[in-house]
């Protein structure tokens, strides 16, 4: 039974990626697509948990560790060119 949930979460998951997936190519604005690469990233953690527990194994917790780092600098990095218009700021005075 606890399986058979884990696998209708795992499609459900999926979908929402579908979902997502769209939303980035199709965004009418840069902040739309900001926002669904930064929900891409969040399924994608979701669902390699969700995976971890169905295989019974803690393999996949560095790997959920690794997602959610990059996913939140990938995301700080496009709000920061969003607002800034540049990503690293270099000081050409000096």
């Amino acid at each position: 039974m606890f399986q058979t949930i884990l696998i209708i979460v795992l499609a459900t998951l999926t979908g929402a990626m579908v979902g997502f997936i769209y939303r980035l190519i199709k965004g009418p604005t840069t902040p739309d697509r900001v926002v669904a690469l930064d929900a891409i990233g969040v399924t994608l953690i979701s669902v390699t948990a969700v995976f971890s527990i169905l295989l019974e194994t803690s393999a996949f917790l560095d790997v959920i560790l690794l997602l959610g780092i990059l996913s939140f600098i990938g995301t700080t990095a496009f709000s920061k060119f969003l607002a800034k218009g540049v990503i690293f700021d270099r000081d050409r005075d000096r």
